[in-house]
């Protein structure tokens, strides 16, 4: 039998882009969200299932919900392309 860990998940809040209107507070079905001083704070991350509700509804833009612990290769963003070279070369 294989052991089973507990997802964990990393909450970035962009605090200049929220504007306090509560949208993901309501929607997290866990209330791992509240607001501090108008903004979105993540008060109980280890509640989190990582459903995405508040990163989804939020109109702003600015939460995001990624998962931690995983072995995954770095993300490459838009500064890491060369856009000289025609996408179809990058294959990595």
């Amino acid at each position: 039998m294989s052991e089973q860990r507990k997802r964990t998940f990393e909450h970035v809040i962009r605090e200049r882009w929220c504007k306090g209107c509560n949208v993901c507070v309501s929607f997290c079905p866990k209330t791992v969200l509240e607001l501090r001083n108008g903004k979105v704070f993540a008060a109980r991350p280890a509640d989190c299932i990582g459903c995405r509700m508040c990163e989804l509804r939020c109109p702003d833009y600015a939460i995001e919900i990624r998962e931690t612990g995983l072995d995954k290769p770095e993300e490459k963003d838009s500064s890491c392309v060369d856009y000289a070279v025609p996408p179809e070369a990058n294959h990595a």
